[in-house]
């Protein structure tokens, strides 16, 4: 078998996901593994790195699928680029070897939200940033992102339901910058949970409104309840910007 690893990018807008729901192919995952399959002619699956939620965008998604099927990696990309719709772009192609998992060997992911923070709407980043209409003070964000630094169960941050997976995710890094209106937080962990990076986007923001003490987030933190981080950050504004392995 011949293990290739994608490095992807698209625009999730219009669609359910990166996760393949059943037969419905309106996701990522499932419009790569149509035009895949018709290039290796058999079904063929695509292991996605992150399974990025309905409306977010990727900068840099990794994938890897396997094939009994030889092929160069200029043939894959640009067969892949003719038939997959403008809004998904395979940016890289690279034969790996055969262990090569594109989750399970990820070091490292990084997420961008970017936030146009004006009284006045961007109309032409309306379909890539959350727009916050009152000024947020970014310094008390940033205090408010040092509690979320480090090792933590953050079931407070998610929408999962599983009880058997745990909630223990390690943030390494939380960037936040200003720039010509917008603010861009930077989110660096081994890990992400459901929902996770944009309720903690919602918390940030809270607190730079002035509507969510500082003080409060390591309660929220330790109290693991599901709806008591604050409110969860539009979907498109986050992009997954950069996997390390």
């Amino acid at each position: 078998m011949y293990n290739y690893k994608l490095t992807i990018q698209y625009d999730g807008g219009r669609y359910k996901g990166w996760q393949r729901l059943g037969d419905d192919e309106n996701t990522i995952q499932g419009k790569l593994e149509k035009v895949i399959s018709e290039l290796v002619g058999e079904k063929t699956e695509i292991t996605g790195c992150s399974r990025t939620d309905a409306g977010v965008h990727a900068l840099s998604q990794v994938a890897n699928f396997k094939t009994a099927k030889k092929l160069s990696e200029s043939e894959i990309e640009d067969y892949m680029n003719k038939y997959l719709p403008q809004d998904i772009s395979v940016i890289e192609v690279l034969s790996v070897p055969d262990h090569f998992h594109a989750r399970y060997h990820a070091k490292s992911k990084t997420y961008l939200y970017r936030i146009w923070n004006k009284e006045y709407s961007n109309p032409f980043m309306r379909k890539y940033s959350m727009h916050v209409d009152k000024s947020i003070d970014v310094t008390v964000m940033r205090k408010a992102s040092e509690h979320l630094i480090g090792e933590h169960d953050f079931t407070s941050f998610t929408n999962a339901k599983s009880k058997k997976k745990s909630m223990v995710r390690e943030i390494y890094s939380i960037i936040i910058s200003e720039n010509s209106g917008f603010i861009d937080i930077r989110v660096n962990g081994d890990g992400f949970l459901y929902n996770m990076v944009r309720r903690i986007v919602g918390t940030l923001i809270e607190a730079g409104l002035g509507q969510l003490e500082v003080s409060e987030i390591p309660d929220i933190l330790i109290s693991k309840e599901r709806g008591q981080a604050g409110g969860m950050a539009d979907a498109c504004g986050l992009f997954l910007e950069k996997i390390e392995y």
